[in-house]
Order: C-alpha cells, then sequence, then structure tokens
C-alpha cells in the first residue's frame, strides 16, 4: 500500500522536509538567458533530511557523503536526451581529462562555491518549482545515489590513503534483463534486494523519476 510522504514528514517535530528548498523566483520568470545559481540549500536540506547522522529520514545508504564535499545548481535551461526530459543529474566536480576544459571548469566552480566539489547536482527549477514534496525528495535523493563509493574487486569500499572515501559516480544496483528474472527466478539473477524491496512497497512515496535522471542517461548512452 502506498504511504504519502506529507504524514511521514509531519510525524517528525521540526523535520526539514516539510521545508523543501524551492528555486529562485528570477530563475523561473527569465525565458531565453540560460542560468545556473548555485543552491547551498539543496545540500543543506538533503544532509539534514537523509545524508547526516540524526536526519529526519536518514538513509545509511549516504554514510560515505558525510566526508564529501557537495554543491548544486538550479538551471533554468531545458535540458533532455533521445526525447527524454532531464531534470536532474550528478557529476564529479572536475571532468578526468582536458587541461583547458578542466581549467575552466575548475574556475567556474571556485567562483560559484569558493572550492572543488566532489559532487555537483544540478536541477530543472522549473520542475522543482511545481512538483509534489515526495516528488521532489526522491529527485535529489536519486541524484545523491549516483554519488557514490567505489568499489575493489570484492565489493568492499574502497578508501584513500587519507582514509577519506574514494568517490566514483555510480551505476544501479541491478542491471538484469528481465527475461532472465523470469525464466531462472530474483535468485538466480541476483535481484532478490530488488525484487523484495518492491514488494515491500515504498517507504515514503511511490514516484517515477529515474527516466528523467541526465546521469541515468549518459550512462545508458555509454
Amino acid at each position: 500500500m502506498q504511504r504519502d510522504f506529507r504524514p511521514v514528514a509531519e510525524a517528525r517535530a521540526g523535520s526539514p522536509v516539510a521545508m523543501r528548498p524551492r528555486p529562485p523566483e528570477d530563475i523561473l520568470e527569465i525565458s531565453g538567458e540560460p542560468i545556473f545559481r548555485p543552491a547551498p540549500e539543496i545540500i543543506t536540506w538533503a544532509r539534514q533530511c537523509f545524508i547526516d547522522e540524526g536526519a529526519s529520514l536518514l538513509n545509511e545508504d549516504h554514510k560515505h557523503l558525510r566526508s564529501a564535499t557537495l554543491a548544486a545548481l538550479w538551471t533554468n535551461v531545458p535540458n533532455g536526451r533521445a526525447g527524454r526530459s532531464v531534470i536532474g543529474q550528478c557529476e564529479r566536480g572536475l571532468p578526468p581529462a582536458g587541461k583547458w576544459l578542466r581549467g575552466r571548469i575548475e574556475r567556474q566552480m571556485l567562483d560559484w562555491f569558493g572550492d572543488i566539489p566532489d559532487f555537483l547536482l544540478t536541477f530543472d527549477a522549473g520542475y522543482c518549482d511545481t512538483c509534489s514534496d515526495a516528488e521532489f525528495m526522491a529527485l535529489v535523493e536519486h541524484e545523491t545515489y549516483h554519488a557514490g563509493q567505489e568499489r575493489d574487486a570484492f565489493g568492499a569500499p574502497k578508501f584513500r590513503k587519507s582514509g577519506l572515501p574514494a568517490f566514483a559516480i555510480r551505476g544501479h544496483d541491478v542491471e538484469e534483463f528481465i527475461g532472465v528474472v523470469r525464466r531462472y527466478g530474483a535468485d538466480a539473477a541476483h535481484v532478490r534486494e530488488l525484487v523484495d524491496a518492491a514488494n515491500a512497497g515504498p517507504e515514503i512515496a511511490n514516484v517515477r523519476i529515474s527516466q528523467a535522471c541526465g546521469t541515468c542517461q549518459l550512462r545508458a548512452a555509454a
């Protein structure tokens, strides 16, 4: 049975969930001029909601991000791929190669944030202004899930010599053919956890986000 998002938020006194950040009005009003606006309020909200210890809707899947530097942007620039709109995207703070490209982006990051973030999240301001609370949280958490930690050959989390997590863009937990699951079952296809999670129903709300994620679409096209 679907559980609505708002009662979950209201059940916790002083929860920051109901205080979701909204895009600035001028971004919504300006057309024809591309705008990217730093949105530190999104990161603060996400940490208070589901990243940091003591968060109102804590998700331990994101515990590696407690030591990460995260940054976010609002934008009014329409984006899409293969006929699908993109409303959110997660990227590493700097591209892996290209001295001039890397240098130009580094300069822009310093101007925006004063530092180079480990991950940069970008969100469509128009969508985020009109979507429900549940859809907004699902979108932010979906992009945050892409802000992952590298794994070694045995699947264990990797760390740098400094002791900090080794960060990387993360794909989805499950990549399998439906036919394999249909013919051989969830255990044989190693998707039992996904099936059990689906059968249990949503903890917060039932929303659809992944097809509008720029990170997902880029990885699918790779």
